[in-house]
């Protein structure tokens, strides 16, 4: 999740240098023609441990130190149609998701997200489906149905083997050079670990419904803006539903050669509609600064949360957080958190060995605001390495180590019960059929 928005960002401005002397859709050259196919295997094992004791929640946990441990395969087939020919273009956009349990047990199940059994273990195999129809007028597309969205006030969270999904309806249009409309309504979110639809629920409840409404514009090659705006209806919980502002900019200044110098700004504000009539609202932004020269990056960054409670994010995707210090386990997203980090990456391929890549980074947070009225505190230590092959039979196959350590103190421990050692490898192989 951390950095999400900059990969973002790096292909509007990408789009933006080029100009397109013609609408996308006149360039449709059929719905098989301009079709793909394509299948992501993932092949995933995640640890975590639970320290000082404590249990991992898993039922009848034979293990008195308390950990989940889990491995698993996730395949992902991924079918989009072109557009038939004319004014108006159609097409349909599909998805298969198989799941496979490679290894788990009854008391240490839950770390990979896989379909929980009646008997409290992982279910050998679970898959799912889903289909989208969709149509294009110029540069202007509409697509209704089951699919994956990655916005910053909905994004459907891929961490573990399978993805979430969402059913609604998305516009997405790019007729001016360098900006990009979205405009969105969706009524159904479902669970990584589900395999039945409108399947994901948490203490804030379940998504009846969700609006959004955003842009992204490529000022120049340096310079990206974003404002985004969802209302949010929810059932099961103490609160109604929730309105969340979102607000973006990344400037990038080269210096001298191999130099460069970004910044990278991001703001939620939110407010609540309770059911209790005393409405809630939170505001969090973070600021980051990278230094890159050569193949060294460094990165310093701030994030602060104000408000009446933490940040929220769950009925309108997991993967909606793009904030600075959204980080493997915490995304130091409490109440009134402030947090730091210090981050350094380095790319191989200027030492001769082009795909290696690390990155580690520290994250400290304080000022927490907590039920007991003692100040919580947490820090987080991560650690990433990846390979991704470059050429031959075996190209793109990608190998990622990620290991975490997380701790907090009592204070804000008493919400937690844990504190937490996260170690995930994960294999991924894309292969392109069509």
């Amino acid at each position: 999740m951390p950095m999400k928005w900059n990969l973002i960002a790096l292909a509007v401005a990408a789009g933006s240098t080029q100009l397109a002397l013609a609408s996308q859709q006149s360039e449709a050259q059929g719905l098989v023609e301009d079709s793909s196919l394509s299948v992501l295997s993932r092949a995933m094992y995640m640890n975590i441990d639970s320290r000082n004791g404590a249990s991992n929640g898993s039922s009848e946990s034979a293990n008195p130190a308390g950990y989940a441990e889990e491995s698993g395969l996730g395949l992902h087939a991924i079918y989009e149609s072109g557009f038939t020919q004319g004014t108006v273009g159609f097409g349909v956009d599909a998805f298969g998701l198989a799941g496979v349990k490679l290894d788990s047990g009854k008391g240490r199940a839950g770390a990979l997200d896989m379909q929980p059994g009646s008997d409290g273990r992982a279910e050998d195999t679970f898959s799912r489906a889903g289909a989208a129809v969709k149509a294009r007028i110029s540069s202007t597309t509409l697509k209704y149905g089951e699919q994956f969205v990655d916005l910053p006030v909905l994004s459907t969270d891929d961490s573990r083997l399978l993805p979430e999904s969402v059913e609604g309806f998305l516009a997405t249009s790019s007729e001016i050079e360098g900006l990009e409309l979205n405009a969105g309504h969706f009524t159904a979110l479902t669970a990584q670990n589900q395999m039945h639809h409108d399947s994901y629920e948490d203490d804030f409840g379940k998504l009846q419904s969700l609006d959004l409404v955003g842009a992204s514009y490529a000022v120049s090659d340096e310079l990206i803006l974003a404002y985004y705006y969802s209302d949010v209806e929810v059932s099961g919980s103490d609160i109604r539903g929730f309105k969340k502002h979102y607000a973006n900019a990344n400037y990038t200044l080269p210096l001298a050669e191999a130099q460069s110098l970004n910044f990278d700004f991001n703001l939620y504000k939110t407010g609540f509609d309770n059911r209790d009539a005393r409405d809630d609202d939170n505001t969090i932004w973070s600021l980051a600064a990278a230094y890159t020269l050569g193949a060294h990056t460094f990165t310093l960054g701030h994030q602060r949360s104000s408000g009446d409670t933490g940040y929220y994010y769950g009925a309108d995707g997991n993967g909606t957080v793009y904030l600075g210090n959204s980080v493997q386990f915490s995304d130091f997203v409490g109440e009134d958190e402030r947090s730091w980090q210090a981050r350094y990456d380095l790319d191989m391929a200027s030492y001769g060995v082009p795909g290696l890549s690390f990155l580690t980074r520290y994250v400290s947070g304080d000022q927490i605001t907590t039920a007991a009225g003692e100040e919580g505190k947490e820090h987080e230590w991560n650690f990433e390495t990846a390979y991704v092959i470059q050429d031959g039979v075996a190209k793109d196959l990608s190998f990622t180590v990620r290991h975490a350590v997380w701790r907090a103190n009592s204070a804000y421990n008493a919400d937690y019960d844990v504190d937490q050692n996260e170690t995930r490898l994960i294999v991924e192989y894309p292969l392109s059929i069509l």
